[in-house]
Formats: C-alpha cells, structure tokens, sequence
C-alpha cells in the first residue's frame, strides 16, 4: 500500500533523501510501516501470552505500548504533513513577495517556512504527550517575548516614524 501511494518519490521530493544521507541511512518507508506492523503483532501476541500465565501489570504495561502506538504514527503523519505544506508555503510566499516586489522575500518565506514546521513539532510532542503543558508554556512565552520586543524596538527606535504612520492614517481618515 506504501509503493503504491509512492511515499518514498514524494519524501526523495522534500529533499528527505539529503539528509538521510547525510545520516547514513537508507530511504525505505514500506520497512518502516513494515516493521510497526510486525511489532504490533508481537506486542499483540506478547499480551495475549503474559495474559494466559496471570501477569495483570506486565498486561497493562504493554496494553499501554500497544496503545501509544497509534499516537506515534499520527505524529509522523504530522511531521510529514508540516514538512509539506511547509515547502509549499514557503514557495507561495517567496513566489508572492517576489511578485509584489519586496527585497526581503526569502527572509518571510525562510520565516514562514519555519513556523510551520515549529508548529507542526509542537503538535507532534503535544501527540505524544511529551511535556504538553511546559511546551505549551515555553511557546507563549517565547510569543510574548518577541511582541514585546516588537513592541519596545517599534516604541523606543520608530517614535518618528510612528508619529508620520500615525499623521498619515489621521490625515487620510479625515480626507474622506
């Protein structure tokens, strides 16, 4: 089913294969869906076995296991998920701010493409379970530390130029 969605052309696309390489590590989604299913069925088996012989906690222990397992395949899917429309948003905004003309387009699509894959880690962890709260708490904390560092830089360096901004939108407002 993994050939025939061709997963591997599409991660090779997202330039996947580079750093794969670079890790020494070989390409191969079909193994990788390959060894979770075989994993699930030994897990399954292990249970079923340890179950028959009376072991309750080692039971629970690996009904846990076998119930995180969906939660780990959904993160991946995020990842991918973020990878992709990471890459594709960043060439959208690249392409429309080249477009519109602006010097800094690889600067916002670099910045755009980034968020979303912050984000999209973010959600993964959060799938997880992996220290939802704190992550959650070091993200509005680093959002309040740059709106307040926007802030400060636009209130304490740009009080000029705010005051023209400012007396040109007053300006336009009571033109109309």
């Amino acid at each position: 089913m993994i050939k025939a969605i061709k997963l591997d052309l599409l991660l090779e696309r997202l330039n996947f294969q580079k750093a794969l390489t670079k890790a020494r590590l070989k390409l191969d989604s079909p193994k990788f869906f390959e060894e979770l299913v075989k994993w699930f069925f030994i897990i399954v088996f292990l249970m079923t076995a340890v179950e028959i012989l009376g072991l309750v906690e080692v039971t629970l222990f690996l009904k846990g296991i076998l119930y995180y397992i969906p939660n780990v395949v959904i993160a991946a899917i995020m990842l991918l998920a973020a990878a992709i429309v990471a890459k594709f948003m960043q060439k959208l905004v690249k392409a429309s701010a080249d477009t519109a003309g602006l010097s800094s387009a690889n600067a916002i699509s670099g910045v755009v493409k980034w968020a979303i894959l912050i984000f999209g880690f973010v959600i993964a962890l959060t799938q997880l379970g992996i220290a939802a709260a704190l992550i959650q708490t070091i993200i509005i904390g680093i959002i309040a530390m740059i709106t307040i560092a926007g802030g400060l830089a636009f209130g304490l360096g740009g009080k000029d130029l705010a005051a023209n901004i400012l007396g040109k939108i007053k300006q336009d407002l009571s033109d109309r």
